[in-house]
């Protein structure tokens, strides 16, 4: 399971949505223009920006923009 911070304009975001569907990846979206505190972790792991998607894995680690062979390796680590 993982937590994918996303805003509902983000077309990479449906994307990794859609494709994280297909693998049958569990994961759990937070909208961040709706969450401050989830705009703000973002920020604190993008070098102060906003970027979506960021991925948060269970171990604590994140991935910014990541594609789904990246998401899955990590997951399989």
């Amino acid at each position: 399971m993982v937590t994918m911070y996303s805003t509902t304009w983000c077309g990479y975001c449906h994307r990794l949505q859609s494709q994280m569907d297909r693998e049958g990846i569990g994961y759990t979206v937070i909208d961040i223009e709706r969450d401050p505190a989830a705009a703000e972790f973002v920020m604190s792991v993008n070098g102060g920006n906003q970027t979506v998607p960021t991925v948060l894995f269970a171990d604590g680690t994140t991935m910014t923009n990541p594609n789904i062979v990246q998401v899955k390796q990590r997951l399989g680590d």
